[in-house]
């Protein structure tokens, strides 16, 4: 396993892209500015002193209250060092960023998830189209403001004979809130009571 200050000092020497480092018990991260991260991906992939030549994730976090809306996280592992590198980047809801399919195949179908849930738009992807949802799914089901029960709903339609898609209509009756208790109007007494009283009275 790679020590924290060999690979900071590797890394400075080799990359001169801005970036920043931090570790903990599981992983060494960086953090690096979009325009960085397929450079930085494809330095940890072909350096021969790192080999980081496995992709095993890409996800994102919603922060709907910050101008920088999602952080992209991305997890490489190297079989040869027994180490994960988490790398993690911050971007605009409208911002694109760069398919690292080039170099991982297996970033298809992660960056796919990551449009198809969060609209986060990977471009020169060679087919970036929802992968969970159906082709007519409105919206992105991870975002923290997309509503609980979506927008639409489906359903087999007897005399259609087909699958037919509706706005959501959840009514709910009228209720009347009395805002009583439900205990008052009976009596207070429990079974055994009455043993209890006779007791008192002698």
């Amino acid at each position: 396993m790679l020590s924290f200050e060999s690979f900071e000092e590797l890394l400075s020497k080799n990359f001169s892209k801005p970036f920043s480092l931090y570790k903990n018990e599981k992983y060494i991260g960086i953090n690096t500015n979009k325009e960085n991260i397929l450079l930085l991906i494809k330095f940890l992939e072909e350096n021969a002193k790192l080999n980081f030549n496995q992709l095993t994730d890409i996800t994102a976090i919603d922060y709907p209250h910050r101008e920088l809306r999602f952080d992209i996280i991305y997890i490489v592992l190297s079989l040869n060092l027994n180490q994960r590198i988490v790398i993690k980047s911050s971007i605009k809801i409208d911002e694109t960023l760069e398919s690292i399919t080039s170099i991982y195949k297996s970033a298809n179908w992660y960056e796919r998830e990551c449009y198809d849930l969060f609209g986060i738009k990977f471009i020169n992807h060679p087919d970036l189209r929802r992968i969970m949802t159906d082709y007519n799914f409105e919206g992105h089901p991870l975002r923290k403001d997309f509503p609980l029960t979506g927008f639409t709903e489906v359903r087999y339609d007897n005399l259609e004979k087909r699958v037919v898609y509706e706005p959501v209509n959840l009514p709910q009756e009228y209720r009347n809130f009395d805002y009583s208790s439900p205990w008052e109007g009976l009596s207070n007494q429990l079974i055994g009571d009455e043993k209890s009283s006779k007791k008192v009275n002698k």
